[in-house]
């Protein structure tokens, strides 16, 4: 029997080649585009008057597709942001907080940074994952963080800066620079090498924090505005400030003997606080006594020499008397309180005379200025004569 009469074909009936059918779809048919666009062409006649394109079927479409349209220019600006408002992208005006709007797109369109929130840049480290603690650790970047000093000497600075946009300066923010936080990573990097360069390395890793802090942020603003960024430094953070990894012991050793310094000085300098007035009190007074003793003699010498005056104007009237005088009141001062002796040296003398002292006898009374002391020194010199 010929091939042909056996159902079409050596492979049986139907279009079929030697290696069975051919190719089946798998799944179901896609949908056919022409009849997709020929049920929406009907549905929306049925909706429009009459079943058909009218003009007024077309003037309502139009008009809702207006309406649309010119809704679309409202927008929200959220509490930390600030609206930039384009007109075919030449900035306009800013726009506040809360709900606004502007002309329809293409007109204008609105940019919406995040002017309001404080950004957080940290330079010479960075957070990474760590699956042993099943978060993120704190790394370092030498690269970014050893910086040198004006000394000469290595030093690892790793600090954070604070930014915002400046409520004034969201267009020059938006425009004037391509990437913002790059741009103030990059400035601030190469400000603290600038400003740690000309510091020493001892004032940086004691007292000079602050400082450095101050000058780093005002010269970083001046970077920033000399750009055109609309950029605002709030605030520079110093989060480490040590020598390198290799000789940090050595450089602790010498920050406790400048701190041991500075404690001996502050030491010395109480002591010579309670020292120094004592003995500038006590120098006081002796100038003080000095003084007055000086004032005491000079009084004395001025009487002294007054009462020789007046005692040599009364020896000029009656020089015998006055001589008399003197020589009396001089031997009973010298003879005044000296012991005495009465001896008899005539033919029957007997020597020595015995007395009896009656001035020690009675108790004696002070002695006034130019008057003689009462006693035995009376009675004796009576004896005498």
């Amino acid at each position: 029997m010929p091939w042909k009469n056996q159902g079409g074909g050596p492979w049986g009936s139907g279009s079929k080649g030697p290696w069975g059918s051919g190719p089946q779809p798998v799944g179901p048919r896609p949908p056919d585009l022409e009849d997709l666009l020929r049920r929406g062409q009907d549905r929306l006649q049925q909706l429009l008057p009459g079943g058909h394109f009218s003009s007024l079927g077309i003037t309502l479409i139009l008009a809702g597709a207006v309406a649309i349209w010119a809704m679309s220019g409202f927008y929200r600006v959220q509490s930390e942001e600030l609206g930039a408002v384009l007109r075919f992208g030449k900035y306009v005006r800013d726009a506040q907080p809360g709900l606004n709007y502007h002309l329809p797109y293409p007109i204008e369109t609105v940019r919406l940074p995040k002017a309001l929130r404080v950004n957080t840049i940290s330079i010479g480290m960075t957070l990474i994952d760590d699956p042993s603690r099943r978060g993120r650790t704190m790394r370092d970047v030498p690269e970014e963080s050893l910086m040198l000093t004006g000394d000469e000497n290595i030093v690892d600075v790793d600090f954070t800066v604070l930014w915002r946009i400046k409520p004034k300066g969201v267009a020059d923010y938006l425009f004037n620079i391509q990437n913002p936080e790059g741009t103030v990573k990059a400035v601030a990097e190469s400000v603290m090498r600038e400003v740690i360069g000309r510091s020493n390395i001892q004032p940086i890793l004691t007292g000079a924090r602050t400082t450095t802090e101050a000058g780093v942020q005002e010269l970083m603003q001046k970077t920033l505005d000399t750009y055109g960024s609309g950029i605002q430094v709030t605030q520079v953070q110093m989060q480490k400030v040590d020598p390198p990894a290799q000789v940090i012991d050595a450089f602790r050793d010498v920050q406790a003997a400048q701190a041991d310094l500075q404690r001996l000085q502050n030491e010395a300098q109480t002591y010579a606080n309670r020292v120094i007035p004592d003995a500038k009190g006590r120098a006081a007074q002796i100038l003080q006594v000095a003084e007055g003793y000086k004032q005491q003699a000079v009084a004395e010498a001025r009487g002294q020499s007054a009462r020789f005056l007046k005692v040599y104007e009364e020896y000029k009237k009656a020089p015998d008397v006055t001589r008399e005088r003197i020589y009396l009141e001089t031997m009973e001062r010298v003879l005044g309180n000296s012991e005495k002796l009465i001896y008899d040296g005539g033919a029957g003398g007997q020597g020595v005379v015995p007395y009896l002292p009656l001035g020690e006898l009675t108790p004696k009374r002070p002695a006034t200025s130019g008057q003689p002391q009462q006693g035995g020194a009376a009675v004796q010199g009576g004896g005498v004569r």
